[in-house]
């Protein structure tokens, strides 16, 4: 493994996506019909049950609250590796190495949480729809074979295939609630899912454990620094947009879906009849074109979570293997289209060997590798996360740049405080996160623990045995 010099560090394509194109990347890698189909129904059933649309303003506002020092510090960061490179500026090289391997592990995991939910509901629709019988495991590794040229193909196409999928998706939620409003229910149009009473119940912590895998993926904007147009414009704005966007989805989308149903009906349905709650209801107010609309687009929403993931993924690999964390060969850049292919193909073989695992020990993609795969992610990016809010205050505790308070100190401080609690809430459930009671879930959280500290022990090898690459870490960084 050799260090790259400065001089001949592989760049990605400059000014290769606008402010929209990133906005689309972000949502996208949300997949905000997936989570109001799947995680909705079970968080009404065994969460706070009505009071749902306050969860997630409260988790979107703790979100934008961290979004404050985060977008604050992208001024002076500008790099595809992200939570790696805050980090590196903020606690330093080791603690950077940590959250990178963290990264990359979490966001791999939510990969093959999506790709399971993929490979199921394509198979079923195939069988429903054309009467072929495939494998949900033939259909993750084709949907794998599709996604893997598309990152490879120009970010500039990525960006607007992206852009076009994520419109299919907004369309179609936005076509419910509009019908859901206008049709009333039978309890009227109550405001009492955004009620204290509502909301603060005995199954609030639970809504918390579910509501915040749904916003994972928002913090992709800073990745795409390096190819964006005006990074120092356009990675601030397209944070705050994605992120109220976001939660402007959810929290109307449930709170339309509570008012259709009835706020004393929702949960029981929510409970007996999970399917029927989104495309039955949306059958019944719109007809049965628009039902089989949201089936359709359910499956394109995974297929751009995927895509937005798989892009997100590579560039860490990728921005890791240029600073010689990685082996340098990781860091290779297609000559024409300027991605990171190298690292798109390595994140590929390695979805290919986990999930070939799974399907040696023929684990069902809903019950095992779905609910395994997403508790690791969300643990692991919550906890990066909260690295991130130190290293914001340790990073502008040195030179406060001119900045206040609020935006240096507060803000991160609040929201770090906030993430580490989801942390603890999330450990705290993962039964009902993974829905096992075996012992081996309490090996989750301490298999996160353990990548975390191998990064750590790593960097600490490389600064005692190669201490040139040991002080390349971040130098990049510094040079942007």
């Amino acid at each position: 493994m050799t260090t790259l010099s400065q001089q001949s560090q592989p760049q990605l394509q400059k000014n290769a996506l606008g402010l929209f194109s990133i906005v689309a990347a972000v949502i996208a890698t949300n997949g905000p019909l997936t989570a109001l189909v799947g995680a909705v129904p079970a968080t009404l059933a065994i969460g706070n049950g009505i009071g749902l649309p306050s969860v997630y303003l409260i988790v979107g506002f703790v979100y934008l609250i961290f979004s404050v020092g985060f977008v604050a510090m992208s001024r002076y960061t500008k790099n595809a590796g992200a939570f790696y490179s805050y980090i590196a500026k903020g606690l330093g090289r080791p603690w950077a190495v940590s959250a990178a391997f963290l990264a990359i592990i979490a966001y791999n995991a939510m990969q093959l949480a999506i790709y399971a939910m993929l490979g199921y509901f394509l198979s079923d629709a195939l069988k429903s729809w054309l009467g072929i019988d495939v494998s949900w495991w033939v259909c993750c590794f084709v949907a794998l074979g599709v996604i893997l040229i598309a990152s490879i193909s120009n970010i500039k196409i990525s960006g607007k295939l992206l852009l076009f999928l994520l419109l299919l998706e907004l369309s179609i939620i936005v076509i419910f609630d509009v019908a859901a409003f206008a049709h009333g229910g039978p309890t009227g149009y109550t405001l009492q899912p955004f009620t204290p009473g509502a909301t603060f119940t005995a199954g609030f912590g639970v809504a918390i454990v579910f509501v915040v895998g749904s916003y994972m993926g928002f913090e992709t904007t800073a990745i795409y620094a390096e190819e964006a147009k005006d990074p120092k414009r356009n990675i601030p704005l397209a944070t705050y947009i994605a992120i109220t966007t976001i939660m402007v989805i959810y929290a109307v989308s449930v709170w339309a879906l509570i008012i259709v149903w009835g706020a004393n009906d929702v949960v029981a349905q929510a409970t007996q009849s999970p399917a029927e709650l989104w495309y039955g209801m949306a059958e019944r107010l719109s007809g049965k074109l628009v039902s089989q609309a949201m089936s359709v687009l359910m499956l394109t929403s995974l297929f751009a979570a995927l895509l937005s993931f798989h892009n997100t993924t590579s560039r860490y690999i990728f921005s890791l293997a240029r600073e010689s964390v990685f082996p340098t060969f990781l860091a290779a850049v297609h000559p024409r289209q300027m991605t990171p292919y190298a690292a798109c193909t390595a994140q590929a073989i390695g979805v290919v060997l986990v999930m070939s695992i799974f399907v040696y020990f023929d684990a069902d993609p809903m019950g095992v590798v779905l609910p395994y795969t997403a508790a690791h992610s969300t643990i692991g990016l919550l906890t990066v996360q909260a690295m991130t809010s130190l290293a914001v205050i340790c990073f502008f505790w040195r030179d406060h740049r001119g900045l206040s308070a609020w935006t240096r100190l507060y803000a991160p401080a609040i929201s770090g405080l906030c993430l580490a609690g989801f942390v603890v809430m999330e450990v705290a459930h993962l039964e009902l996160l993974t829905g096992s009671t075996s012992n081996w879930i309490v090996m989750f959280p301490l298999s996160i623990a353990m990548v975390g500290v191998g990064g750590i022990v790593y960097a600490y090898w490389l600064k005692s045995r190669q201490p040139e690459k040991y002080q390349g870490l971040g130098h990049f960084l510094a040079e942007t």
